[in-house]
């Protein structure tokens, strides 16, 4: 089979030809039909000294099962995050970070929208806005963003304001049903808001801390760091939260099953639409990776083996 691999800091990726892997105790073997693309990944080609496998969600086919496996058989159509080598005509699966595709949902959409909804739905959750408050969300146009803007609307937000990095950006958030749309480096982001679900962090996070109401929340669910001033949270009894997914799929599986059967309701309803941004062969890889790390995405961008 082919996968996608990198030999050094900052790439060049390119394709390989390996043995197709064998599912161990409590794992899937997954043909992949849709593989998604994330910052996260990206940053770590660039930024880490080692190479690593490139993981990540993934959704298509089971065609074998490791021992142990009770859930799930081979034909079944699953989705979820692979902690091996993601970016592969075939791929490991971990049975417990799988979820079923249900009928009528493709495996583009089944990466688009599971595992960055529930980043986004669990973003929201931790930050407990209320009914008729506001939201501001950083990297509205993203993969997590753009689902996190319907979902804040979703929750009764009254006020829904995204922060992106490009004007060209807007139209699209505001499709989403953003309120208002903010540019980075505006010198005002317009009134306080009472949470922020925060996807960039690095210099932005203390700008993000400053768009908060008195008493606001900020959740950062970002790679990007960042510090914060405690006094800047003291004046303003303000709080900042941090929020790991892999932490919710391990320690608390009946919420992670919660918060996706919710995200496929919502897209049953037509409340909740993932937009692709652009499907791209695993051969290319690369252009993939740089629209990332251009952030020149509207909505997920994914790989198609």
């Amino acid at each position: 089979m082919r996968r996608v691999r990198y030999d050094s800091v900052g790439g060049p990726l390119f394709l390989e030809d390996v043995p197709v892997p064998v599912p161990g105790p409590g794992e899937l073997l997954v043909r992949t039909a849709a593989v998604g693309v994330t910052l996260p990944v990206v940053r770590k080609v660039t930024e880490t000294a080692e190479p690593i496998p490139l993981g990540g969600e993934i959704a298509g086919e089971v065609v074998a099962v490791g021992a142990g496996v009770s859930r799930f058989a081979v034909g079944d159509r699953v989705t979820g995050l692979c902690f091996g080598h993601g970016y592969a005509e075939a791929a490991l699966l971990d049975e417990a970070m799988a979820s079923p595709v249900p009928e009528g949902a493709s495996a583009v959409e089944a990466v688009a929208l599971v595992r960055s909804g529930l980043v986004a739905l669990g973003a929201l959750t931790a930050a407990r806005p209320e009914p008729g408050g506001s939201v501001l969300v950083t990297a509205a146009a993203s993969g997590v963003g753009h689902l996190a803007v319907q979902l804040a609307r979703v929750h009764g937000a009254s006020r829904v304001v995204g922060a992106v990095s490009d004007p060209a950006k807007a139209d699209f958030v505001r499709s989403l049903g953003a309120d208002e749309v903010v540019r980075y480096g505006d010198d005002d982001w317009g009134a306080p808001v009472d949470c922020v679900l925060d996807a960039v962090g690095g210099d932005l996070l203390g700008r993000a801390v400053a768009a908060l109401a008195p008493g606001g929340r900020l959740v950062a669910y970002s790679s990007g760091g960042g510090t914060v001033s405690a006094y800047d949270l003291l004046v303003g009894a303000k709080s900042v939260i941090g929020f790991q997914m892999a932490r919710i799929a391990h320690e608390q599986p009946e919420l992670y099953e919660q918060w996706r059967l919710t995200l496929w309701r919502l897209f049953g309803e037509g409340t909740l639409t993932p937009s692709v941004h652009g499907a791209f062969p695993l051969e290319a890889a690369q252009r993939a990776h740089a629209v990332i790390e251009a952030r020149a995405n509207r909505g997920k961008v994914v790989l198609v083996p």
